[in-house]
């Protein structure tokens, strides 16, 4: 099939004006699915490789060629700057298309809303939240809206099915399609995912249709990677150097590592526009802040941004708009918030500080650079403490460091990425459906709500006894009532909660108070700083002038030096069996990787030479004293959450060091195959996850929780938090 020549009019010209040498794979491979097949379609392919306008060359095709009566096209994702980022590159392509398209999103324009519900064509661009609203609040609006909607784009896949976002998403669309009666279909983008098939299944939920998923051999990338190490010593000797204008100056050796780690980025970024990437807002703050220093120094320009969900959006956009900017060498600092696809333009380099959470987020911070033909090039830099004396014989060990290795050794290697573990038992999902479908629908019969929600295909796996416990608890606590005819409705207390804004959303916010100075907004902090309290917030030190609680703004002011800022924890680490796996290869092999520094290398030899003294990669049980043993069964963070468990129920005290460790420590006051014994028994018995007596303060994660039975929370962390069979796989 000749792929170009079957696309619209309008689309060949622009591909022309724009100087398309070719249609690439993925492209080819998407028009070949739409044009000849009623097929959803999954692509999967790496960053810059064309992955947007695969999916919309050949659906704007069709709806060129066949206009729909009512919204045609619903593109949905997980951010408003994707959205709006979006929106400008289909203008430009729809010039000459009479298609039109909106975006519909808290800050979009109402007038244009309201013009769309009025005279509904073309192109919807619309976050799950704002879909939501929709569906349940104006159904009349919704049935003429997408009486003949043709396709839904989703972008970031990988993105919606790591969040309880993504299942909202899914239990929408189904109700859309059960409102509407038409069965669109599905596309689904992403340049994270490993293994398909979970990816397939999930864009499949509720339509009853196949999905075509082409492979494009997008051939072998070159990319540069280095990574680079700093050290802090703890016993912080004092030692003498000479400062800027040559004086003596006496320095404590306890932050020289980080010193000269400031001063490494800031020569390895000068002239470079690069995206600074760390894992939380507090270390990004600080990096930037010490940049800025560092540059003020050196009378060299101030290019340092800061880009953070707590970042203001004005900022966040001056940014974004500075980096697309060819001659702007900008220096931005980021979280998550620069993985997704935003568009910034070429980059030089990106760098990573600390391991990546996952090979999927290196993955996407590696997509960032090397577009439009550049070779990606991403630097590696940790700064860790070293204890000279450490009683504790795995302390030496740096896990962090050794998971960067791990990381990307699968990914430009092995060719693997984390599948992403399924939803089954989202109960505060339930709950908000539920609720969403009394206020929409209002009074409904038990059967005729349970037939309406519980046939949803996110809830596939929550039994009609589960959710008639769910309704039940409601009903006590008065989310929702019984009517005389035996009816369900809306409760006292349910109404408070769906007549909310923030009832639209499924994912917890903290209550963030306002930050700013005289009528600039900067951003958000979650806590209340005093007047005086100085505090960092999008790369700058700010002294609070004044406090309004009851609006919950902070006032401040402008001041010099570095200064830091704490938030509530952004995310909790979860490894993969097969990251772990890696690390232990990592450290039986004898491979010198060519992208670590010579300090690295060193480093990495003497953890090597820790395992094969300790032979914690071959062994099951490893001695650390003659009470305590170490437990390395080489599984991820669920399946040793899952032995621990086991381990308590056996009446055996144990606890994993820290959240993301690859070992459990238990105490044992007999020989070490005693314990390898009690491993092995686990290993072929039928305990169930569902009888481990769980401590009271486990906690499933998840906006509503407050109202769901505390039984079903414990049966949802057991079912989708524990794997008991997997930690089996691995002891056998």
């Amino acid at each position: 099939m000749d792929a170009f020549k079957k696309l619209a009019p309008f689309i060949q010209d622009y591909i022309w004006q724009n100087k398309w040498e070719e249609l690439r794979g993925v492209q080819v491979a998407a028009c070949e699915v739409i044009f000849e097949s009623d097929d959803n379609l999954l692509l999967s392919s790496g960053t810059a490789s064309g992955k947007t306008e695969a999916a919309f060359l050949p659906v704007l095709t069709e709806l060129y060629n066949k206009p729909s009566k009512s919204v045609g096209v619903m593109y949905i994702s997980p951010l408003k700057a994707l959205i709006n980022d979006q929106f400008k590159r289909l203008d430009r392509l729809l010039i000459d298309s009479h298609i039109p398209v909106c975006k519909w999103h808290g800050d979009a324009s109402v007038s244009k809303k309201n013009e769309l519900m009025k005279n509904p064509e073309g192109i919807l661009q619309i976050t799950p939240e704002s879909l939501e609203s929709l569906v349940t609040e104006k159904r009349g609006a919704c049935i003429k809206m997408f009486s003949d909607l043709r396709f839904v784009i989703i972008d970031e896949v990988h993105h919606f099915m790591r969040d309880v976002r993504g299942s909202q998403l899914l239990c929408v669309l189904e109700r859309l399609q059960k409102l509407t009666g038409t069965a669109a279909r599905r596309i689904g983008l992403s340049a994270t995912l490993g293994d398909l098939s979970p990816a397939k299944l999930w864009l499949n939920t509720g339509t009853g249709r196949a999905c075509a998923a082409p492979v494009v051999n997008e051939g072998k990338k070159r990319m540069r990677l280095h990574v680079e190490r700093f050290v802090n010593y703890a016993d912080k000797r004092d030692f003498e150097e000479r400062d800027g204008s040559g004086n003596l100056v006496k320095v404590s050796g306890g932050d020289t590592g980080e010193r000269a780690h400031y001063e490494y980025l800031y020569k390895m970024t000068l002239g470079k526009k690069t995206i600074i990437f760390a894992n939380s807002r507090e270390e990004i703050e600080l990096v930037m802040a010490n940049l800025r220093e560092i540059a003020q120094k050196n009378k060299t320009p101030d290019v340092y941004r800061v880009h953070h969900g707590n970042v203001s959006a004005l900022l966040r956009e001056a940014a974004e708009d500075e980096m697309k900017s060819e001659g702007e060498k900008i220096v931005t600092g980021a979280t998550v918030t620069l993985e997704l696809g935003i568009d910034i333009g070429s980059l030089d380099q990106a760098v990573q500080i600390g391991a990546p959470l996952s090979v999927s987020a290196f993955a996407q911070r590696l997509g960032r650079c090397g577009r439009r033909g550049q070779t990606p090039q991403l630097l590696f830099t940790f700064t860790e403490d070293i204890q000279i004396n450490s009683a504790d014989t795995l302390a030496p060990v740096n896990w962090e460091f050794l998971r960067t290795i791990a990381v990307i050794e699968l990914y430009t290697k092995d060719n693997r990425i984390e599948p992403v573990y399924p939803r089954n038992h989202a109960y505060n999902l339930l709950y908000h459906q539920t609720m969403n479908c009394l206020k929409s629908e209002g009074e409904q019969s038990p059967a005729a709500l349970a037939q309406e929600v519980l046939t949803l295909g996110c809830f596939a796996r929550i039994s009609p006894d589960d959710y008639k416990r769910l309704l039940s608890h409601l009903i006590d606590i008065n989310q929702i009532e019984r009517t005389e005819r035996g009816g369900l409705i809306v409760g006292r207390e349910g109404e408070r909660m769906i007549n909310s804004y923030k009832f639209l959303t499924v994912f917890e916010t903290p209550e963030y108070l306002l930050v700013k100075d005289e009528n600039r907004t900067i951003g958000t902090v979650d806590k209340v700083y005093p007047i005086g309290t100085r505090f960092a917030l999008a790369g700058l030190t700010w002294e609070t002038t004044d406090v309004n609680e009851k609006s919950k703004v902070i006032f401040v002011k402008r001041v010099p030096g570095i200064s830091l800022v704490d938030w509530d924890v952004d995310s909790e680490v979860e490894l993969h069996t097969i990251l772990v796996r890696k690390i232990r290869d990592i450290l039986r092999s004898e491979e010198e990787y060519p992208y670590l520094s010579e300090g690295c290398l060193a480093r990495l030899a003497e953890m090597r030479y820790i395992a094969r003294n300790t032979g914690i990669a071959e062994n099951l049980v490893t001695p650390l004293s003659d009470k305590k043993f170490a437990v390395f069964p080489w599984v991820g963070t669920r399946q040793l959450f899952t032995l621990h468990y086991a381990l308590s129920q056996a009446k055996l005290k144990n606890r994993l060091p820290w959240i993301s460790s690859v070992y459990l420590e238990v105490n044992f006051d007999k020989p070490a195959r005693e314990l390898e014994k009690i491993l092995r028994d686990i290993a072929v018995s039928d305990l169930d996850p569902l009888d481990f007596h769980l401590p009271e303060n486990v906690k499933v994660p998840g906006k509503y929780n407050e109202f769901i039975p505390p039984d079903l929370l414990r049966k949802q962390y057991a079912e989708d938090y524990l794997d008991f069979a997997g930690l089996k796989e691995a002891l056998i």
